[in-house]
């Protein structure tokens, strides 16, 4: 395999007739002949029958292969694939089960969160995820370096990464959620993050790591966080994220404590649109769902976690219609207890069935994991096949049980239950070649990741 990717990631690549190509919008038959990959972009798309304009210097036969752009995951907690199924937290609605894990989150340690987070960027590649995001929010005294620790695996394991740089401040003695050993000081987390985006961010096109400022959510932070997270944002450029109208008890708390509903504090505190968005954002009502359009905010939809903690259903139609910019996340791989994004992608189209009837379809759910993340992650440089584009691309083919006899190759990549990709690019880079990941060696990592698992539980006991 190494000898592959050594031979085929040098030079001008033609990844040749590929037997059907989503663009990031729609299917195209305008590189039905395949694309040109060099120096990590895509410069050249070939018609059907046609060969590339210069000469290359290898090419890939993907003629039993869909391509489409990578996937990109817009909100994520890579932690939490230590507490999958946690028995403490089954069948609890959202505050009953955080209420649960948070004491056994507080013992997390910086190896734990290495392991946690290579593990979890390992199941999203092979799943054609190409650009993570990961909001981490849980810090100690153990680990207040959680950030980098995910920038480095993330750098380590060459994926394009958007890391947010989650906070808590407001503890149960003060009316939040959190207990207080995993909260920190207003001062602590400004600092922090104004540490991490000068030390990391990258603002320029084909960036691989980005720092963005993520106030975890309305009952967890103090309004005078969420204004200066929102002015730090405002003042380095840099992009603003949290979880909101998650579920009937944020309604509840905010009512209580401020006011006022949940997006209304945030606007109160200063958040603009134009670098927001959020995670969930099932319970908008009419009027703000057109306030959300009006101001060019983003909601990341996360299907499986919504369905898993009885939270709702995210009404993606009608974000879309107000102008909304819309993604998908797998979440938190214990309100998923999985981080397989081409599985997201199908229930994303699922679930908005049930609620939007015939009007969604598989095309709908694939742009919303490419070039919607891409909108809300202020990309235009990936998540679509395109000249100039960002080589990521994600390969699936039809080829087991679930896939026989598919007719429509696209629709066959979400509707057939594809759990993993046949090869992925990432920057012009192979990071898959036949089913597996370059450089990770999956049956060790899993043992140092269930061994950390075991040590994480143990810890409460």
């Amino acid at each position: 395999m190494n000898e592959f990717v050594k031979e085929k990631s040098n030079g001008r690549l033609w990844i040749k007739q590929p037997l059907a190509v989503f663009n990031g919008t729609h299917p195209t038959t305008e590189s039905a002949g395949g694309l040109v990959v060099e120096n990590g972009l895509i410069v050249e798309l070939v018609a059907d029958g046609a060969t590339p304009v210069r000469s290359v210097t290898n090419t890939f036969d993907a003629s039993s292969m869909i391509v489409t752009p990578g996937l990109i995951n817009t909100h994520h907690h890579f932690y939490q694939t230590l507490t999958r199924c946690n028995r403490n937290a089954l069948n609890k609605s959202l505050f009953g089960w955080l209420s649960a894990l948070y004491p056994i989150w507080a013992n997390l340690d910086r190896d734990m969160v290495q392991v946690a987070s290579e593990l979890a960027i390992a199941e999203l590649m092979l799943s054609g995820c190409t650009t993570v995001s990961d909001h981490h929010y849980l810090f100690s005294r153990a680990i207040s370096d959680a950030i980098d620790i995910e920038i480095q695996t993330a750098q380590n394991m060459g994926v394009r990464a958007v890391i947010t740089r989650g906070s808590m401040n407001l503890g149960r003695l003060s009316g939040g959620l959190p207990p207080e050993e995993v909260v920190q000081s207003h001062d602590d987390i400004l600092q922090d993050s104004e540490r991490l985006i000068s030390r990391y961010h990258d603002s320029e096109a084909g960036a691989m790591t980005q720092v963005a400022l993520a106030p975890c959510s309305p009952f967890s932070v103090t309004p005078e966080l969420l204004s200066d997270t929102a002015l730090m944002a405002e003042k380095y450029d840099v992009l603003l994220h949290t979880h909101l109208a998650e579920t009937t008890d944020e309604e509840e708390f905010c009512q209580k404590t401020f006011g006022c509903r949940p997006l209304e504090h945030l606007q109160r505190a200063g958040w603009s649109g134009a670098r927001s968005w959020f995670a969930h954002g099932i319970h908008f009502t009419p009027e703000e769902i057109r306030e959300l359009g009006r101001e060019g905010f983003g909601v990341c939809h996360c299907p499986t976690s919504n369905m898993l903690l009885a939270s709702g259903v995210c009404n993606v139609v009608d974000l879309e219609k107000a102008g909304v910019r819309v993604g998908i996340g797998v979440d938190g791989s214990s309100s998923n207890d999985s981080s397989n994004m081409v599985g997201e992608v199908r229930q994303a189209l699922l679930l908005q069935r049930l609620g939007s009837g015939m009007s969604t379809s598989h095309v709908d759910a694939l742009r919303w994991a490419t070039r919607g993340g891409a909108n809300l992650l202020r990309r235009q440089d990936i998540g679509r096949i395109s000249v100039g584009a960002c080589a990521d691309l994600a390969f699936f083919k039809l080829d087991d049980l679930s896939s026989s006899g598919c007719d429509d190759p696209l629709a066959g990549v979400v509707l057939s239950g594809i759990r993993h990709v046949e090869a992925l690019m990432i920057a012009g880079k192979w990071r898959v070649v036949s089913g597996e990941l370059i450089d990770v060696d999956l049956p060790s990592l899993m043992v140092r990741h269930r061994k950390a698992a075991a040590r994480l539980n143990e810890a409460l006991i």
